[in-house]
């Protein structure tokens, strides 16, 4: 089995979550007292977030590459970036390292070819949602991409930063991302990606009519699957 190396704390919801998911899908591949082989490197993320907000995205390179190195220095096979945002730096922490980096864009886009997705919605930052960093991955792939509408974006941020980052989640957030939702399905959306690692706080048992492509969820089962694999 290969090991993990996981660049979480980006924030620490979504990584317990990447650590939980991870080791279920290890004990369901090989069953019995299995579990994942991982290392992880957890930022303080007010470091990051505020790296972010100032657009100081240099800067936030240089940390990601240096907690890949630690890792790859500490035995690790393939890197996860545990956070959708972040891969706005992945092409320059692939090219620090010399093990394979999982985007999660591909993994994603993977996932909705399966499903004979065509056109996807998009949910996550603003970072995610407007630059071109994830969309321009996703368009490599064959995908048409859709956002919300400029203040379902502000908000949806807010929700992100303000909540679910901190482990806050609230009716109130829910019901404004299924309503997001249903307008990236009236535009055209043939499934809604979670774009960003805290989002699946947001939607247990929250219904959908066209298919949710859960980043986390999916990330975290393509990182076991590399693990157990001979490539």
């Amino acid at each position: 089995m290969k090991t993990i190396g996981m660049i979480g704390g980006l924030a620490w919801p979504s990584s317990a979550q990447y650590y939980e998911l991870i080791n279920q899908n290890i004990q369901g591949m090989l069953g019995a007292s299995h579990s994942a082989r991982i290392l992880l490197y957890s930022f303080d993320f007010h470091d990051v977030d505020v790296l972010q907000h100032q657009g100081l995205w240099g800067e936030a390179a240089s940390l990601m590459i240096a907690a890949a190195r630690i890792l790859e220095q500490g035995g690790a096979d393939l890197l996860l970036i545990c956070s959708n945002t972040m891969h706005r730096v992945a092409d320059e922490v692939q090219e620090s390292c010399r093990i394979p980096l999982l985007h999660i864009a591909d993994v994603v886009a993977g996932h909705a070819h399966q499903a004979g997705i065509a056109t996807v919605g998009l949910l996550g930052t603003k970072f995610t949602m407007e630059e071109g960093f994830y969309k321009n991955r996703l368009a490599r792939h064959g995908l048409a991409t859709l956002i919300p509408e400029p203040e379902d974006r502000d908000l949806l941020h807010r929700i992100i930063y303000d909540e679910l980052v901190r482990g806050i989640v609230t009716d109130s957030s829910r019901d404004a991302l299924r309503k997001m939702m249903v307008s990236l399905e009236q535009k055209g959306a043939e499934g809604i990606i979670l774009g960003c690692t805290e989002i699946m706080l947001l939607t247990k048992d929250l219904p959908a009519r066209i298919p949710i492509l859960d980043s986390t969820a999916l990330h975290a089962q393509a990182a076991a699957s590399h693990a157990l694999s001979t490539e």
